[in-house]
C-alpha cells in the first residue's frame, strides 16, 4: 500500500515536471477566465439589450453549439495536417482579434455584433481543441496521459463553478467594454503562454499528396476499422441521449418531483459542481491503475443509478445526494473518454477522430433535448430519467467487449 502510494506520488510529481503539462494547464486556466467570462457577459448583455426575447437569448446558444456540428470534424482535419503547437496559437490570438473587433464595434453602438464574438472563438476552438489532444499524444508518456487527462478535467470542474461567479461579476460590476477586454486579454494570454511549448515536429512529406477530402475519408475509414473506436462511438451516442433527454427538465425535478421553489435548482446544481471538482482530484490517485474504459464504464453506472435514484426520490436530502456522488463520477466519463481516444488513436488521425466522435455526442444529445418537452406531456417525469438511466446502461454494454482486452494488456504489461 505504501509502495502504491509512493509510485503514485512519484507519477504526479512527473508529470508536473512535463513541459507540456505545464504549458497546456497554465494556458486552458486563462482560456477558461476568458470562455466564462463570455458565456455570462455576452449571457446577461443580450438579455438586458433585448428585454428578455427568448430568440435572442437562444442565439447565443446556437452560436455556441452550432460550430460544433460543422467545424468540428474540418477543424479535426486541419488540425491532423497542421502543426498542433502554431494551430492552438494561432486560434486564441484570432480569437483574441475577434474579441477586439467587437468592443470596436460596441464603441460605435453595434451592439448586435456581440454574436461574432461567441460564433469566432467557438469555430477556432474546434481547430485548436484536437490540436491540444495531439500535443497529448506526441510530448507525455502513454502512462501519464490518463493521469493527465485527469488534472485537465479538474480545472473545468472547477470553472463550472467559478465561471458563472466570475462571469456575472465583471458584467455587474464593470459592464459589457471591460468584459470583452477581459476575454480579449485572457484569449491573449493564452496564446503568449503557448510559445512555451516545445517546437511542432517537422512532418515527413508523404510520397503522395493528399487533398482534404481524402483526408476526411481517410479519417472515417480508421474510427469503422477500429473496434475500439466504432464501440465508443455507440457509447458516445447512448450518452448524447440520455444527458439530453434530462438537461432540460431539472427545473422540474424540483417543483414537481420534490414540490419545491425553482430556486432551489441552485443547490442542486451547486452539489454537482462540488462533487466534479472533488472527482477530479480523486481520480489523479487511482488513473494510473484504472484501464480507461474501466474508468468509463464506472462513471457511466454510477449516473445511471443516480438518475434513477433522482427519478424515484421525492426527499430533497436523496435527490442532493444523488447529484452529489453524480458529479463526483463525472470526471471518470470526461477521462475515460478522452484517454481512450489518445491511446486508440495513432497521433496522424487524432483531429479527425475527435471530431467524428464529439458531433456523434452532441448530435444525440440535441434529438433527445429537443423532443424532451414533447415527451414530458407525453410520459411522465419519472418515466423520462428512469429512460436516461437506462441508456447509460445500455452505454456501458457497448464497453464490456473492451474488458476483457483491457485485462490481458495489463497483465501483459505486468509481465
Amino acid at each position: 500500500m505504501e509502495q502504491a502510494s509512493t509510485n503514485t506520488s512519484v507519477s504526479i510529481g512527473s508529470l508536473f515536471r512535463n513541459k507540456v503539462i505545464q504549458t497546456l494547464l497554465l494556458s486552458t486556466f486563462f482560456l477558461q477566465i476568458g470562455v466564462w467570462v463570455r458565456n455570462y457577459s455576452i449571457l446577461l448583455y443580450v438579455v438586458e439589450k433585448t428585454n428578455e426575447d427568448p430568440v435572442a437569448v437562444s442565439l447565443i446558444s446556437v452560436a455556441e453549439f452550432a460550430p460544433i456540428f460543422l467545424f468540428s470534424f474540418i477543424g479535426g482535419t486541419f488540425a491532423d495536417r497542421w502543426k498542433p503547437k502554431m494551430t492552438m496559437i494561432w486560434c486564441d490570438f484570432l480569437s483574441a482579434v475577434s474579441i477586439f473587433v467587437v468592443l470596436l464595434a460596441l464603441f460605435f453602438g453595434g451592439w448586435k455584433v456581440i454574436f461574432f464574438a461567441t460564433l469566432v472563438s467557438s469555430i477556432l476552438s474546434q481547430f485548436s481543441q484536437p490540436a491540444g489532444m495531439k500535443l497529448f499524444k506526441l510530448h507525455v508518456k502513454e502512462e501519464l496521459i490518463q493521469m493527465g487527462m485527469s488534472i485537465y478535467q479538474t480545472i473545468f470542474a472547477l470553472f463550472m463553478i467559478v465561471g458563472p461567479v466570475l462571469g456575472t461579476f465583471v458584467y455587474q460590476r464593470f459592464g459589457i467594454d471591460v468584459a470583452i477586454a477581459i476575454m480579449g486579454v485572457a484569449f491573449l494570454l493564452s496564446a503568449g503562454i503557448l510559445f512555451l511549448l516545445p517546437s511542432d515536429y517537422e512532418v515527413e512529406e508523404k510520397a503522395e499528396a493528399t487533398t482534404l477530402l481524402e483526408e476526411m475519408k481517410a479519417g472515417f475509414k480508421y474510427v469503422w476499422q477500429s473496434r475500439s473506436l466504432t464501440l465508443l462511438g455507440g457509447c458516445f451516442a447512448a450518452a448524447g441521449l440520455a444527458l439530453g433527454l434530462t438537461q432540460p427538465l431539472a427545473v422540474f425535478l424540483v417543483t414537481e418531483q420534490l414540490g419545491l421553489p425553482k430556486e432551489q435548482l441552485q443547490w442542486l446544481m451547486a452539489a454537482f459542481g462540488i462533487g466534479m471538482i472533488l472527482g477530479g482530484g480523486l481520480t489523479v490517485g487511482f488513473t494510473k491503475k484504472t484501464p480507461p474504459q474501466i474508468l468509463l464504464a464506472i462513471g457511466m453506472g454510477v449516473s445511471a443509478l443516480g438518475f434513477l435514484v433522482m427519478g424515484l426520490s421525492d426527499m430533497f436530502w436523496l435527490t442532493l445526494t444523488a447529484q452529489f456522488i453524480s458529479g463526483l463520477f463525472i470526471p471518470c466519463v470526461h477521462i475515460g473518454i478522452n484517454t481512450m481516444i489518445l491511446k486508440n488513436t495513432d497521433a496522424a488521425f487524432i483531429g479527425r477522430v475527435n471530431g467524428i466522435l464529439n458531433p456523434i455526442f452532441m448530435g444525440c444529445m440535441v434529438i433527445t433535448m429537443t423532443s424532451s418537452g414533447w415527451l414530458k406531456k407525453t410520459f411522465s417525469l419519472v418515466s423520462m430519467y428512469e429512460t436516461t438511466a437506462l441508456l447509460f446502461v445500455v452505454g456501458v454494454l457497448f464497453l464490456v467487449p473492451l474488458f476483457k482486452g483491457s485485462t490481458v494488456l495489463e497483465k501483459s504489461k505486468e509481465a
